[in-house]
């Protein structure tokens, strides 16, 4: 993915909101010119409702905070351009109740990128704002699949560099709006798509590998992680809990052979920066880890 220049802002600023679905001028304004005024993303994104691309909400709850989301015309004109084309839209709200009953969630998972994304500007990795895709669709069969609230690509060091990886993680955000079984159960989905091989349409080939579905996407299968928020350090102990005790299941325990699986409080996230050895493995939460390891 290449940067934008500055001509190119509005364009990256729509990208960013087709992409993300929501995002506050705050958020906007540190994911897409954190170089130039507050004043000036906020004319921008002005100028970008004026043309009918993008609309907002006010929530007097939460000191009449705005909200930016695309309207269907912005995700229709965004999703034709290269740096978005091939790539499955996350289902937008695209109107005012839809976005006030959305917003909560939303918001969350964008603070989560942001984080990723200064984090690497300050350590001089690469993660720009179009490397977090939010809601990609994993089948399972059946009419099943996994679909993480996001996926990160990350590349530690730069192409200048004498030593570079890529790394991937798949993200999970939770904010206590389930019980602690469901978000538990998410394990055991991921477990299965890391063994999920589809059915082959008519006679396979006798000659031909079988192979699981997610090696078509990822050489590696990504990590997975897990923001916690939207309750006290009790509420994160329970979540924490219940992910230790299914990471006893068999099929999750074949998971985390291979796969770091590893949770954090977002507000430790927004303290210290995803790089900083913050990360729980569900397997041991009483360690802490840093989820490039």
């Amino acid at each position: 993915m290449t940067e934008f220049d500055t001509g190119g802002r509005d364009r990256l600023a729509l990208a960013v909101l087709a992409q993300y679905r929501m995002a506050t001028t705050e958020q906007m304004h540190l994911l897409v010119s954190p170089d130039v005024r507050i004043d000036q993303t906020r004319r921008r994104l002005l100028k970008l409702r004026a043309e009918g691309l993008i609309d907002r909400v006010t929530l007097p709850q939460a000191g009449r905070l705005r909200v930016w989301h695309p309207t269907g015309y912005g995700v229709q004109v965004a999703s034709g351009w290269p740096e978005l084309r091939g790539r499955r839209p996350p289902k937008t709200a695209t109107d005012r109740t839809a976005v006030r009953l959305a917003v909560g969630h939303a918001l969350t998972v964008t603070e989560t990128a942001l984080q990723f994304v200064q984090d690497a500007r300050r350590r001089g990795d690469l993660c720009r704002p179009l490397d977090w895709l939010p809601e990609v669709h994993h089948p399972l069969g059946g009419g099943e699949a996994v679909i993480p609230d996001a996926l990160l690509y990350y590349q530690r060091g730069t192409n200048d560099s004498e030593e570079w990886s890529m790394l991937r993680a798949f993200i999970e955000v939770d904010r206590a709006t389930m019980g602690p079984e469901r978000l538990a159960a998410k394990l055991s989905a991921y477990g299965r798509l890391l063994s999920y091989v589809p059915q082959a349409v008519g006679r396979r080939p006798p000659f031909e590998a079988v192979q699981e579905e997610w090696r078509r996407r990822y050489p590696l299968f990504p990590r997975l992680l897990f923001v916690l928020d939207g309750t006290g350090p009790a509420g994160i102990e329970t979540r924490l809990r219940a992910l230790h005790a299914a990471a006893k299941h068999l099929a999750v325990a074949n998971l985390l052979r291979t796969v770091p699986v590893l949770a954090v409080p977002l507000t430790e996230l927004r303290r210290n920066g995803p790089a900083a050895p913050i990360w729980r493995p569900v397997h041991d939460p009483e360690q802490r880890a840093s989820w490039m390891h």
